[in-house]
């Protein structure tokens, strides 16, 4: 089987192309008829669902894999825990699957990319969802101490009371940029005119 243009992928840091590389290449080998339990980069397919955000397809995949290709790479299981947690929305499980194994050379840089990817999620999620949050809550959600998590956000703009532990959320200004097409315009002022005659 050749993984070249995966590694390439791998190499180039192009996580986002992952999970799409390998649903191909799996779909070749597939049609070909070839068996390929062992060999198969399976904890790189399950986190590059992972990574494109996409738990249904990781969860179909570890579904797929065959249980005595579990039992013999605990890596592939490593990383379903990771897509275990996201599933449940066990956000502090989610770091601690991350940092609770040691991942290989191959498939480390995808997991850093991952949690790097999923703390931003995370961010974004705290922007849209509170006004204020507690300190021992942000640092659950971005997967760091607490007092890390502070900085995180103070850099952001948000506000910290030292007395109460809570945070005082800075939503970012939603910039909207609306761009008139003549025709568009030409066709909303023709339907008026029909209306009006």
């Amino acid at each position: 089987m050749d993984f070249s243009v995966l590694m390439e992928a791998m190499a180039s840091k192009s996580y986002e192309k992952i999970a799409d590389i390998c649903d191909e290449l799996m779909l070749q080998v597939a049609a070909q008829g070839i068996i390929f339990q062992e060999e198969w980069p399976y904890a790189i397919h399950l986190l590059g669902h992972l990574y494109a955000n996409d738990v249904n397809s990781a969860r179909f995949l570890w579904k797929s894999i065959p249980s005595t290709v579990k039992e013999n790479h605990p890596e592939i299981v490593a990383a379903w825990k990771i897509g275990q947690c996201v599933w449940t929305r066990d956000y502090a499980g989610v770091y601690k699957a991350i940092h609770g194994f040691e991942w290989s050379p191959d498939v480390l840089g995808l997991v850093m990319a991952f949690s790097e990817n999923y703390t931003r999620r995370m961010f974004e999620l705290l922007l849209s969802a509170y006004s204020t949050i507690s300190v021992t809550d942000t640092a659950q959600f971005l997967g760091m101490s607490e007092e890390d998590a502070t900085n995180y956000v103070l850099q952001h703009g948000w506000s910290v009371d030292p007395s109460s532990g809570m945070l005082t959320v800075k939503r970012q200004p939603i910039v909207t940029h609306q761009k008139l097409d003549p025709s568009k315009l030409q066709c909303l002022t023709e339907y008026v005119f029909h209306l009006e005659h």
